[in-house]
């Protein structure tokens, strides 16, 4: 994860290098332009000084606009002379990511035709689709609904029943209904309702309905839909009615492939199957992987951040399995080898290895995969690939299916359950949550490029730079974006995406798990049980199994016990005794499972 530098200002110790920002329109899209240089005065502050002077001694402005503009500040000693600038530039560029002055100039001219919608993203893990209730989702800001059909056909439709649709021609004709109805009765006719007839929109979102013979039923009305989105059936029609044509569900093309489910958002283009991502491992014989879905509560941007930056694995997630420990944290050297429109990919590796074994692919939108081949002594070659999909799912929110596979077979992974390995997964985002969520808050306070806001080192951020950068050429093309370079912010403010009356809407919308265990948790994104186990049908069954075994063996310690008080030999009481007390820690054992997959995530710390 790139480090984070909100103090960077806009002016200098000295005063004397003003910040210029030079703004390009292009579809909302800010462009930031390098400052220009000046002649500087000879100017030395110590860090004492740095910290302790007033905000008025540092800078033009007072507040943080004033504090500090310099870089690799852990590297300064006693002072900092302007006069040696020159060299602390050149130190810097050595560890340091930064475009040259030419890259900066061909900013505006790297952008290049984008659509956000013309492209396919990841769901969900098919093995975790209902098959019983429809599955409300987003992508970006856009509301879906997916269901399976009669036929086990994935269906996928705007999460709106078209009941809502209300355009000024339907106005019209409603109000003259409404008119020619007042007329005829002079008031208002017996059951006529004045509020539904002049404004029929109801807005109900179909993922709040049932399967019904297959079919999705909107439950406000009871309006019926099928197949490409046609309804098929509205009980209040009068006998012999037709439904009419535009009485349809707005339908989304759907592909089921490796296992997830990826949906083409555009309305005006039919699915283009070539961009349709397909990995070459997960199809290999042999191939094995452990898949976990998980919702978070900050940007896909930040989530794709964390996942291409390995320099944080040892300290963030030290001891969390054998493979990260904090003093294994060293410099990392990369190596890009493709750019393209599409996105980028490199091998990457430990600087004192003398091949880069590793190999990182990010391709558009949101899919990351971290590949590794090794060759045993035998000459077999065995593949092991980390795939990371991140789908936007709105402001500060974020989807991301995970991925683990391998074509060599460990005995000891055998040994585990599959709900082990999620409760892990669950472990290592929940290590990182408050560091991401901070991080997504700063760069919406903050609105500025990220160039701003990070200093990228050479040999941790490579991979984060080049995402920022890929942001640059095909940001103007979504609904909002951070780039290295260029910004453009969300029409409307988080708070409104997420008003009191969408949170009501959220929480009474029904999950996966309908309802889990009833009112007993709160929706928390902090809370595993919500950001994973409604998600994943294995994780439910294992919660619900532990459940069902814990009151099993509370109830067997009872009996026991009271057993033990009845009869009368020696040897029955101690047995009975016993075994009411391994009755009681199986039961203990279940509500300590039951926690590891319901209680939020505190981390725990101790003293290095």
């Amino acid at each position: 994860m790139a480090l984070l530098r909100p103090f960077l200002s806009d002016t200098s110790l000295t005063k004397t290098l003003p910040f210029s920002p030079l703004h390009q329109n292009l579809t909302n899209t800010v462009q930031i332009a390098k400052p220009r240089r000046r002649t500087r005065t000879r100017t030395v502050v110590s860090l004492t000084e740095l910290f302790t002077s007033s905000h008025t001694d540092l800078g033009p402005k007072n507040g943080r606009r004033g504090l500090i503009q310099c870089s690799a500040v852990a590297e300064i000693g006693g002072g900092v002379s302007v006069d040696d600038k020159d060299s602390g530039e050149k130190e810097d560029h050595k560890v340091l990511l930064g475009p040259t002055v030419g890259e900066e100039e061909k900013v505006g001219e790297g952008f290049v035709n984008y659509d956000w919608t013309e492209e396919w993203y990841p769901l969900y893990l098919t093995q975790n689709i209902p098959d019983d209730a429809p599955l409300g989702l987003t992508v970006f800001d856009k509301q879906i609904v997916l269901y399976k059909d009669g036929n086990g056909v994935l269906r996928c439709y705007e999460d709106r029943c078209p009941h809502s649709v209300f355009t000024p021609r339907l106005l019209r004709q409603w109000w003259g209904v409404a008119s020619l109805l007042r007329e005829v009765w002079g008031s208002n006719p017996p059951g006529y309702d004045s509020q539904e007839l002049q404004f029929p929109a109801k807005l109900a979102k179909l993922s709040e309905g049932q399967l019904v013979d297959g079919k999705l039923e909107c439950l406000y009305h009871g309006w019926q839909f099928e197949g490409e989105g046609k309804c098929v059936k509205i009980p209040q029609l009068p006998s012999g009615a037709k439904i009419p044509s535009s009485a349809c569900a707005k339908h989304y093309e759907v592909r089921d492939s490796q296992g997830v489910v990826w949906v083409w958002m555009s309305k005006k283009n039919p699915a283009n199957p070539e961009k349709l991502p397909w990995f070459e491992n997960f199809a290999r014989p042999g191939f094995r992987d452990v898949s976990t879905i998980h919702e978070l509560p900050y940007d896909h941007s930040i989530l794709l951040e964390n996942l291409m930056d390995p320099a944080h694995v040892p300290i963030s997630h030290d001891r969390t399995d054998w493979s990260a420990k904090r003093e294994d944290a060293q410099a990392l050297r990369f190596k890009v080898t493709e750019r393209t429109d599409r996105g980028f990919a490199g091998h990457w590796g430990k600087e004192n290895e003398q091949s880069l074994l590793n190999f990182l692919r990010f391709e558009a939108p949101c899919a990351l995969q971290n590949n590794r081949e090794t060759t045993d002594k035998n000459g077999e070659k065995h593949y092991f690939s980390g795939l990371f999909l991140c789908r936007p799912s709105g402001q500060g929110k974020s989807m991301l299916i995970v991925r683990f596979g391998t074509t060599r077979r460990s005995f000891l992974a055998a040994l585990f359950p599959k709900w082990y390995f999620h409760q892990n997964a669950s472990k290592v985002f929940e290590q990182d949550m408050g560091f991401l969520s901070s991080q997504n808050e700063i760069l919406i306070k903050e609105k500025v490029p990220t160039k701003e806001l990070y200093l990228n080192l050479r040999s941790s951020d490579t991979w984060v730079a080049e995402y920022r950068k890929w942001m640059d050429k095909v940001g103007h093309g979504m609904p909002y974006h951070f780039g290295h370079s260029t910004i453009s912010l969300p029409k409307e403010p988080a708070v409104v995406e997420h008003a009191p009356a969408g949170l009501v809407a959220g929480i009474a919308a029904s999950l996966p798990a309908k309802g889990g265990l009833g009112t007993m948790h709160t929706p928390n994104p902090a809370n595993r049980y919500f950001r994973h186990v409604i998600h994943c049908k294995g994780c439910r069954s294992v919660v619900q199994a532990f459940q069902a075994w814990k009151n099993a063996l509370f109830i067997m310690a009872l009996a026991a016990t009271a057993l033990a008080i009845l009869v009368s030999g020696r040897q029955w009481k101690a047995l009975l005794l016993v075994s009411a007390t391994l009755f009681l820690a199986g039961s203990y054992g279940c509500s300590t499972a039951i926690a590891m997959n319901t209680t939020n995530f505190v981390r725990n710390h101790r003293r290095l």
